[in-house]
């Protein structure tokens, strides 16, 4: 009994886990904004009031949630592929996930910046 209890509770937190998508991937359609919107919210949700930060506040969580969302729709515009590929496998499937947008972002245009510049004396 608690087995079968245990393996339906691992099986509904895995369905009602919201997906990452993709910026350059993403099509537009009402479905992805709902995946787009709940692994948002899901993701400042556990990044504010379920991990060693205190801030679970709801204009905290809002404004955060604005955030990420602003930072979604500027990466979907990216033109270097390959630079916010690397950057989402950094931090999305890598040791540090840091898997927000917001960092994305910042970690998209840093990594395209430094790309054209040379050390120089």
């Amino acid at each position: 009994m608690k087995k079968t209890l245990g393996l339906a509770l691992l099986a509904a937190s895995f369905t009602t886990h919201a997906a990452f998508v993709h910026p350059l991937d993403f099509d537009g359609s009402a479905a992805q904004q709902k995946t787009v919107i709940e692994y948002i919210q899901a993701k400042v949700k556990k990044e504010y009031c379920d991990g060693p930060l205190d801030m679970c506040q709801p204009t905290t969580l809002r404004m955060m949630e604005k955030q990420n969302l602003s930072a979604f729709k500027t990466l979907t515009k990216a033109e270097n592929r390959p630079v916010l590929d690397k950057v989402i496998k950094d931090y999305c499937e890598g040791p540090i996930y840091m898997c927000n947008y917001g960092t994305l972002k910042m970690m998209y245009q840093q990594n395209l910046k430094a790309s054209g510049e040379k050390l120089t004396w």
